[in-house]
């Protein structure tokens, strides 16, 4: 099991030069990775936030060894086309070393949706997801990209240059616990980031469940990734024999730069 810090945006961390900082001295201490959330604001005391693609451009530089990703990006807020960019270009930063993780996103934190006009609908933005994920993989083919779909066009365009990593960006898909679209989705990509989960058997549950889906798709034989996103003080050995590759170590939204440094400190 891989380990990696997943650290919010907000207040004490929203200034881009912590992030990098403390990502540094992660990958000094043997972190395997650094995740960033990604949020435009949240409700409550949170009063400041970064740009964590910024911020990920900025670790990039920066470190030469853990892997880096959003955690997970809203992409039926954003342009696919501009994402394509945006992959493609922090994934030859960093030499390889993104990963994208996608979800539809939530109203329920900040009202980031409503108050911006975008849309609220849970079954349009899970459209605008799968559409831009169809446009993201053909743009990081290298190939001229021919897309006309309900949300988005792209008629003859190539994103060159192309990511580092071949055939791609690995993606990992974001979902609640006990919601099966998100499961699905997943199980076409490279990995899964479940929401809500807290004990052993949720991960042996999603593993059972994305094995089968995956059988099913003709790709059980890939390298296919689960995440555990556990508190700091969790051991997470129970939830590495339930199948998960990955333990995600999870701050509060308010965390301090001290207290993310007290546990980076300790290492993985």
């Amino acid at each position: 099991m891989r380990a990696a810090l997943f650290m919010p945006i907000f207040d004490d961390l929203a200034d881009p030069r912590v992030l990098v900082q403390l990502a540094v001295e992660a990958e000094d201490a043997g972190w395997d990775g650094v995740f960033l959330w990604d949020h435009v604001r949240l409700s409550g005391p949170v009063r400041a936030a970064a740009d964590p693609w910024i911020a990920l451009a900025a670790i990039a530089a920066a470190t030469s060894r853990i892997l880096i990703g959003p955690m997970v990006t809203p992409l039926a807020r954003r342009r696919p086309v501009k994402v394509a960019r945006e992959t493609a270009s922090l994934d030859v930063l960093s030499g390889g070393r993104l990963t994208l993780g996608v979800g539809t996103g939530s109203d329920e934190f900040g009202h980031e949706y409503s108050i911006t006009g975008e849309d609220v609908d849970d079954r349009t933005r899970a459209e605008k997801l799968d559409e831009s994920l169809e446009i993201l993989e053909a743009a990081w083919s290298g190939d001229e990209v021919r897309h006309r779909g309900r949300y988005f066009t792209v008629d003859g365009m190539r994103f060159l240059p192309r990511p580092a990593q071949r055939p791609g960006v690995p993606v990992w898909v974001g979902g609640y616990r006990g919601k099966v679209k998100p499961l699905r989705r997943a199980a076409r990509y490279q990995g899964y980031f479940p929401i809500g989960v807290d004990s052993p058997d949720h991960i042996a549950e999603a593993a059972a469940q994305l094995t089968e889906l995956r059988r099913q798709a003709g790709v059980g034989d890939a390298r296919f990734d689960l995440v555990a996103s556990l508190p700091a003080d969790e051991d997470p050995a129970a939830y590495a024999a339930a199948g998960a590759t990955w333990r995600f170590t999870r701050f509060p939204a308010s965390v301090t730069v001290d207290q993310v440094r007290g546990v980076l400190r300790v290492g993985p």
